[in-house]
């Protein structure tokens, strides 16, 4: 899932190749320490987590981090593949290697020759498919469909499921040789719903990516913000991100206040105010974003200092295992230039006035961070 890492406000091809982490929780910062710790190591990852948690974007992130962030990052979805098509989606085929292989095609691996391949959903892959994984993972070789000639590769593999792979050994249905083969260094990609306390970091980014592709967004009262951090997410920051853009096209440019929410979202303890209807030009919305973005969590932190002073109502607190400073400020810039563009309808001139800047240096700016 796009965006639990990144800075969903760029393109999905810029994406990871400039994200920062962004995120304030202490399971996520415990979270970004363990993808630089094995990033410069080839080693294999299995990545786990429930469905929309963001394993594809951890595993981007290792990519990016390592030292083979210029090379190819070639995710395959084991799932979503027929398995009697999976190893020549893999592997390749050469022409006439069976009916419709009407030209030689490289496969996965070789796409990403220098790189990472990416297994998602690896719970998914057939028994004798896993076999022939087993054997390039040891072997570091491989050969096409319909081919004798064997081919060296050099490959970083991560992997990922949402799936219980021990109940699966048990049970026959996945191999425990593969299993122990992927099981070096595993990663946990915790749920939404026990990092609430990013929630509205992640919200911010979605609606900056939704502005960069011409919608316009909502904004969110205090006591949309409270029902929104209450609720379990089981659909984690995938179903956060397509909340925000129903939500953009249902309350364009309006208040959500918790009573505009849909039903599900709703938290039957949070009562819409008088203070919900905010007048568009009073900032309180942005405050109320950046209030849920740094509050102080200091019955989840080992210990805290400020950071910066008076960002919204909080009290912002720095996280014990450290931050991203810079990218924490770009993207706060970067949330704050959309916000005045999209208030200015796209004038420049007068957006930059809001913020307080020359023209020029607002245009230098978004071509510096991508915004147009």
């Amino acid at each position: 899932m796009d965006g639990m890492l990144a800075n969903p406000t760029r393109s999905k091809s810029q994406n990871m190749t400039t994200q920062r982490g962004g995120l304030v929780s202490k399971v996520m910062c415990d979270l970004e320490r363990v993808i630089k710790q094995v990033a410069e190591f080839d080693t294999l990852v299995l990545i786990r987590g429930e469905s929309g948690a963001g394993k594809e974007v951890v595993a981007r992130r290792i990519h990016e981090s390592s030292n083979r962030a210029g090379q190819p990052f070639i995710p395959v979805n084991c799932g979503a593949i027929p398995a009697d098509l999976l190893e020549s989606e893999l592997f390749g085929h050469e022409k006439g290697a069976f009916t419709g292989a009407v030209a030689t095609r490289k496969g996965r691996f070789e796409m990403a020759e220098g790189g990472t391949l990416f297994l998602d959903e690896i719970g998914d892959m057939s028994l004798p498919m896993q076999v022939k994984l087993l054997r390039v993972l040891q072997e570091k070789s491989f050969e096409r469909v319909g081919s004798n000639q064997t081919q060296k590769c050099n490959v970083r593999i991560l992997a990922a499921t949402h799936r219980n792979l021990e109940d699966m050994v048990n049970e026959g249905s996945f191999r425990q040789d593969l299993f122990y083969r992927l099981e070096v260094f595993p990663i946990e990609v915790p749920p939404l719903r026990e990092h609430p306390e990013d929630v509205a970091v992640l919200m911010g980014k979605f609606m900056a990516r939704l502005e960069s592709r011409g919608m316009r967004t909502p904004r969110f009262s205090s006591s949309a913000m409270r029902s929104l951090q209450r609720y379990s997410w089981p659909g984690n920051v995938r179903e956060l991100e397509n909340l925000m853009e129903r939500m953009s096209i249902t309350h364009s440019g309006q208040v959500v206040r918790s009573s505009d929410l849909p039903r599900q979202y709703r938290s039957l303890d949070v009562v819409d105010t008088a203070d919900d209807d905010l007048d568009s030009d009073n900032g309180q919305d942005q405050a109320a974003l950046l209030d849920a973005l740094t509050r102080d969590r200091q019955d989840e932190a080992d210990e805290s200092a400020p950071m910066v002073n008076n960002l919204g109502s909080g009290s912002p607190v720095l996280p014990s295992a450290g931050m991203d400073l810079k990218g924490y400020l770009q993207d706060l810039e970067q949330w704050f230039i959309v916000e005045a563009l999209r208030k200015e309808d796209g004038v420049i001139t007068r957006a930059a006035q809001l913020l307080g800047l020359q023209r020029t240096t607002l245009a230098e700016k978004m071509k510096k961070l991508g915004i147009s």
